[in-house]
């Protein structure tokens, strides 16, 4: 047989070449973003310049009165190490120096709260730390040693940071408010807290109510009947209805002083005089989970 022309072969297809290999590219950080953390995000190790120092541990300075000159240009510093540092001093001063600080102390809490508003966790925490060691420092003078603008802004700022899910910034804050409300006159701080009961943020109405507890707690008859029973009472009805067990825990809290103050001198029957007291400045519903708390204590 003849065989047949090469000319009439089919073409030969010719062979497709072969993809490189995707070789994975790592995800390398931005050198400018490293060490940036939401505020919301624990510190990562890029802040590990940054010292976050207990209380206890923050020691007096040797030569105070040069310090201080350099405080201010340090936390007007737009180094955010640099401002965390000039915080820790400010820490010091708070604890050991706070006669030195006295003259700069609003315009420290302005810093204070303005670092806590940073996104970088770092800051925000070492702003944290420094209220609560103005409180400790300054204690029951500090409403009186500041411009109350300052302090309005810094008790809301702690709240919200209380309120938040991240766990480092809520514990830090948490244990800020312990400070204050240890360090801070009960009667002066409950008219502060008092119009966070209402706040539109439910975290933060159960974060001022269990301040507004533990201050309670704190008080004696002749302060809670200054305060006002009536304006106490009314205050846990409102709060014992809330959406989250934290504020009606503190509400039962509040209750309790209140008929622990409202009994303190009563000669007659004391259930009576309770459900008394009140169905005449409560709701009947708020009167009668008032009389329920007490019955089941």
């Amino acid at each position: 047989m003849a065989l047949r022309p090469i000319d009439n072969a089919l073409p030969i297809t010719a062979e497709r070449p072969k993809k490189p290999a995707k070789v994975p590219v790592p995800n390398l950080q931005k050198p400018s973003d490293i060490g940036v953390n939401d505020e919301n995000k624990a510190p990562l190790p890029a802040d590990a310049s940054v010292d976050y120092i207990p209380s206890e541990n923050l020691k007096p300075f040797q030569d105070p009165e040069s310090k201080i000159q350099g405080l201010v240009e340090g936390l007007d510093s737009k180094d955010w190490v640099k401002v965390c540092e000039s915080l820790n001093e400010a820490r010091r001063f708070s604890l050991y120096h706070s006669t030195l600080l006295l003259p700069i102390l609003e315009k420290v809490i302005l810093v204070v709260v303005k670092a806590m508003k940073n996104p970088r966790s770092a800051l925000c925490k070492t702003s944290i730390m420094a209220a609560s060691d103005i409180f400790s420092g300054f204690g029951e003078n500090l409403l009186e040693s500041t411009d109350l603008a300052a302090f309005d802004q810094l008790l809301l700022q702690l709240l919200l940071k209380a309120s938040q899910d991240k766990k480092f910034v809520c514990e830090e804050a948490d244990k800020s408010l312990t400070a204050m409300v240890k360090s801070i006159a009960p009667l002066p701080l409950l008219q502060k807290l008092r119009g966070y009961v209402n706040h539109g943020n439910l975290r933060v109405r159960a974060k001022a109510a269990v301040s507004i507890s533990n201050s309670v707690s704190k008080m004696g008859l002749e302060e809670i009947k200054e305060f006002g029973l009536i304006t106490l009472l009314q205050m846990a009805a409102d709060l014992l209805n809330d959406r989250l067990p934290e504020a009606r825990e503190a509400a039962r809290s509040i209750v309790f002083s209140v008929y622990k103050a409202f009994t303190e001198n009563e000669e007659q029957d004391q259930e009576e005089a309770w459900q008394s007291f009140c169905q005449t400045n409560l709701s009947p519903i708020q009167a009668q989970c008032m009389i329920k708390v007490i019955s089941s204590q």
